[in-house]
């Protein structure tokens, strides 16, 4: 199986491509497993372990207090989109102590998402940077919790500091459809950065 690789110099083009990886990041307890467990057509790898007493010394619960378990390696799930294209979901753990993950996980990614919970947005500041500095090709959707307050994307675009360029999209990974236009949302940004490498290589 080969995955496409994003190198910032260019996107290559969807129908070409047989095996799409994408990543799903952000902070701890964003929704990054339930997004994955929501769109995957088979039953998903999750490498889940129950917090315990000394992981809550380290492991900020603010906001997510009934959390009673963590990714410690990935998540893993597939989704059909077309005969000639399946997207390969590989979910971030979270935690700081984990990170080290990211960077083996970003081998022949495509493109990403940053999960973000507006009460805690910003622990999906190390996503931004980490995609943004290696020119992985990465949309926001802001997970919105019950009783989180809403935000409009223009407000979330000015708290985040990204480009104008980078979609925002508003979610909710518990329910499959709205999990679902999470990822065509990302298709979408990428044969559009597509579509402007090829007009500038024309001009």
């Amino acid at each position: 199986m080969a995955f496409a690789t994003s190198d910032g110099a260019g996107v290559p083009s969807l129908h070409e491509l047989q095996a799409v990886k994408f990543l799903i990041a952000g902070g701890f307890g964003v929704g990054k497993t339930t997004l994955v467990n929501s769109v995957s057509e088979i039953p998903p790898l999750r490498t889940e372990e129950l917090l315990t007493d000394i992981g809550a010394t380290v492991d900020d619960l603010t906001g997510v207090e009934s959390k009673t378990t963590t990714t410690v390696a990935l998540d893993f799930g597939r989704i059909t989109i077309a005969p000639h294209a399946v997207l390969y979901l590989f979910g971030t753990p979270g935690q700081d102590r984990f990170w080290f993950m990211w960077r083996e996980l970003s081998v022949g990614v495509y493109g990403a998402v940053v999960l973000a919970d507006t009460r805690r947005l910003e622990d999906c500041f190390a996503a931004v940077d980490f995609f943004e500095s290696r020119g992985i090709p990465f949309i926001v959707a802001v997970n919105c919790f019950d009783g989180a307050d809403i935000y409009q994307e223009d407000e979330v675009r000015a708290a985040l500091d990204i480009d104008a360029h980078i979609p925002i999209h508003l979610c909710d990974v518990r329910n499959r459809e709205s999990a679902k236009m999470v990822l065509i949302r990302l298709l979408e940004h990428l044969m559009s950065l597509a579509a402007d490498d090829r007009e500038s290589s024309w001009s």
